[in-house]
């Protein structure tokens, strides 16, 4: 589950946030297999759609994280949910997509790491209302 600033996020949403305002994440892993799974690594990237293929990643004058990008999971247990809170701060307007990847964090595997990717979030920036 994705909420942004309160209101759960689905790919479908656009969330509207002013700037300058920070602007709160959440993200909560369900486990609903019957094992443990982890340990993982949560990363938030956000980035803009030019719509022409091109997806900028180059957005640290633009957004800003109010705490970390990234968060360690260490085990989720069957039936139970871990859940990782963050913010974004907008410095300009415009429309931005977040993408939010887990991948395994096991250094001990032989094998490539294996990611997760959940549908990307879109947030309009706009013009504080004066």
């Amino acid at each position: 589950d994705i909420l942004v600033d309160g209101k759960v996020c689905d790919c479908d949403v656009v969330v509207t946030c002013q700037v300058g305002d920070p602007v709160p994440l959440q993200v909560k892993l369900t486990n609903w297999s019957k094992h443990s799974v982890g340990p993982f690594a949560l990363t938030m990237m956000p980035y803009q759609d030019y719509q022409n293929g091109v997806h900028n990643y180059e957005l640290q004058d633009a957004i800003t994280f109010v705490g970390s990008n990234t968060f360690h999971i260490d085990t989720v247990k069957p039936s139970k949910d871990s859940v990782y809170f963050g913010a974004l701060l907008f410095l300009y307007t415009g429309d931005f997509y977040l993408n939010i990847k887990f991948h395994e964090d096991n250094s001990s595997r032989e094998l490539p790491l294996s990611w997760l990717c959940l549908p990307s979030v879109h947030i309009r920036a706009t013009e504080p209302v004066a």
